[in-house]
């Protein structure tokens, strides 16, 4: 089938059988190990514009993990997906050629003005910060030349499959890792209070710091607790669920994440995923070679901050953990015995000498905003359950539960070289007119041929030679191949050297290798329609439009109202500065839908010396955290000083 010029709804309907791991990338070295041990798509920062303005890289080093990438057929995304302010589109369309031809397969966008730009035929991807959650959205969306939308974490199992019933396009969906309290792209939190704009890649995590919350009428009702800090997601026992109402694509969470989390995270999911479709063959992976890992894959064995599926099943009060947003680590044991230099535990597990150890010291409820509730230790010299440090912890008191964050023995393990991929080959020696010709097929189909011209000695001992022949050619071991057959197709058995089989077996290697890499086709963009109306009228300050090109292309699709993103500093007035499904009155069982009598009323959450509303919209699910534009209050005192 020849390849379309550009891809149309109705001839991408062949990927849907196609389910797609894609994992975070640090930089080129950590998207390698990604694809390595499972990843079937990496995703990376560029230099710019990127939403994690720290896990920039180059173009160059971009290149080099696609280059690599692309052996496997596995595919390479780049974030680009921060607003753009005016002064910035010419600088980011330059960067958007240096990546196509660099061979980046996708863009991950958010603002909607680099449609308006002059591009390359380059797939783009919707991100997870344009808010998607309504199936008329996500329609709109493939309509202007979307192939892929990152959905918001918040929806459940009935709207992705109703956003699914809406559109054709491949549907990506977040399985592990950190949450975002806020609908992704709908907090000005971090901007208001300290101009570092999530929605430009710098977000301040205020949302992961401790305060207290309040009613209107002063009732504390927590104290010194991480309220908008969520546990982490984790899909696992989700997959086949997350397949049946329609995602192909399970994201891993990241890019600020160390290596070993990596690793160990992509081999998980990657295993659970070939157990599906081992389960289910109308499913493939979407990119080539199956993984063999030399450890055991455990997500909870690396940074956590425990586990939750989020809103997937419905909302629950599994969401959250108050004590710390820090990682606590897997529950090990406790303490029964302390001395001076060594604490005895009681425990199921094995322990190690360089362990890390967390626990919660007795008053750590009470303790001021400044402290840190969660304390740790570090195990010089394990001897069984006795565990010797360099000082016991004055906190630390017999009774008390110990988690570890950190396991030695697994950690050494990832520090090694801890997976491979590998692709069956089928080899065939057949007789030339002056010689010999290997031909490698892998199972993929992709095939190469290489000739020898020799000259052909018949061999005295048949079966000898047959068996040596096929050992040489075996010898796979040091490639991504491995023989599932070898076919001597030859008019008689050959006497050859040693050598020349082993010079013949990498000349087709090299052969196939190159085959792959020729064989493999970068996902084309898709057909934008001019004539899409956009699914609302009017665009507030969440729509997070900030230049004339966004502008121009939201009037173009039919919107006739447009308020200049928050980050402009055009909003005056107390207004959301985050808006979330996460709900404190619900933690609280203070909901009303759950407690009948009981009203939505505001409440209070402190942050420090800062104070913020909380106001409920119970209709829809949701909180909204207020607040006014401190960017905006520091420019009014400066000029009442003047």
């Amino acid at each position: 089938m020849s390849q379309p010029d550009i891809y149309t709804p109705e001839n991408l309907s062949h990927v849907h059988n196609r389910l797609e791991l894609l994992a975070p990338a640090k930089n080129a070295d950590y998207g390698i190990e990604a694809i390595r041990h499972g990843a079937d798509a990496v995703y990376i920062g560029g230099p710019a514009f990127g939403a994690r303005a720290t896990a920039g890289n180059s173009v160059e080093d971009i290149a080099r993990l696609c280059t690599y990438a692309h052996q496997y057929h596995a595919q390479v995304f780049v974030a680009l997906n921060t607003i753009l302010m005016d002064d910035e589109l010419s600088a980011a369309e330059k960067l958007i050629w240096q990546l196509y031809e660099a061979g980046v397969d996708a863009l991950i966008v958010q603002d909607m003005g680099v449609l308006q730009l002059n591009l390359p035929p380059i797939a783009l991807h919707a991100s997870t910060q344009m808010d998607n959650r309504s199936p008329e959205k996500v329609a709109f969306l493939e309509q202007v030349g979307f192939s892929q939308v990152v959905l918001a974490r918040e929806l459940g199992l009935s709207q992705i499959r109703d956003v699914a019933a809406h559109t054709n396009m491949q549907l990506e969906f977040f399985i592990h890792g950190a949450l975002c309290v806020a609908y992704s792209g709908l907090c000005n939190l971090s901007h208001s209070f300290s101009n570092r704009s999530a929605n430009r890649g710098e977000c301040s995590q205020m949302c992961r710091l401790p305060g207290n919350l309040k009613t209107r009428q002063g009732d504390v009702l927590a104290q010194n607790e991480h309220l908008l800090s969520l546990k982490d997601n984790n899909q696992t026992d989700n997959l086949d669920a997350l397949i049946d109402a329609g995602i192909r694509s399970f994201k891993i969470e990241g890019r600020l994440k160390d290596l070993s989390y990596v690793k160990n995270v992509t081999a998980h999911y990657r295993q659970k995923l070939d157990e599906i479709i081992a389960r289910r063959p109308e499913f493939k992976a979407s990119s080539h070679g199956h993984c063999e890992h030399s450890f055991i894959p455990d997500p909870e064995k690396t940074f956590n901050r425990g586990s939750t599926d989020y809103f997937v099943n419905e909302r629950s009060q599994g969401i959250k953990d108050f004590r710390s947003p820090k990682y606590i680590g897997e529950e090990v044991g406790k303490v029964i015995g302390i001395g001076k230099d060594f604490i005895q535990v009681s425990s199921s597990h094995e322990f190690n000498n360089g362990d890390g150890l967390a626990f919660f010291p007795a008053n750590f409820a009470t303790a001021k905003q400044s402290d840190d509730k969660l304390q740790g230790l570090r195990v010089n010299r394990a001897e069984g359950l006795k565990l010797h440090v360099l000082q016991v912890p004055r906190d630390l008191n017999v009774g008390m539960t110990l988690y570890r964050n950190h396991n030695q023995a697994f950690e050494a393990q990832l520090a090694k070289e801890s997976s491979k991929r590998i692709i069956g080959v089928d080899l065939r020696l057949s007789d030339t007119d002056d010689g010999l010709a290997l031909t490698l097929t892998d199972i993929y189909g992709l095939s190469a041929t290489v000739n020898l011209a020799v000259d052909k000695t018949p061999a005295t001992d048949i079966d000898k030679t047959l068996q040596n022949t096929r050992t040489q050619l075996s010898k796979l071991g040091s490639t991504d191949f491995v023989a599932r057959s070898i076919s001597i197709d030859t008019a008689q058995a050959w006497f050859l050297p040693a050598s020349v089989l082993n010079g013949l077996r990498r000349e087709g290697v090299a052969a196939l290798e190159a085959a792959r890499v020729k064989g493999y086709v970068r996902p084309l963009p898709w057909k934008h329609n001019q004539n899409a109306v956009y699914p609302v009228k009017h665009l507030s300050y969440l729509g997070n439009v900030a230049n004339e090109k966004a502008k121009d292309f939201y009037q173009r699709h039919g919107v006739i109202e447009i308020q200049d993103t928050y980050e402009k500093n055009g909003v005056t007035e107390d207004v959301p500065l985050m808006v979330t499904k996460h709900c404190l009155r619900f933690n609280f069982n203070l909901c009303p839908k759950e407690v009948p009598g009981i009203k939505a009323d505001p409440m209070v959450l402190e942050i420090g010396n800062d104070v913020l509303k909380l106001v409920f919209d119970c209709q829809k699910c949701e909180m909204m955290v207020v607040g006014e534009n401190r960017q905006v209050r520091g420019k009014k005192d400066l000029w009442t000083e003047a």
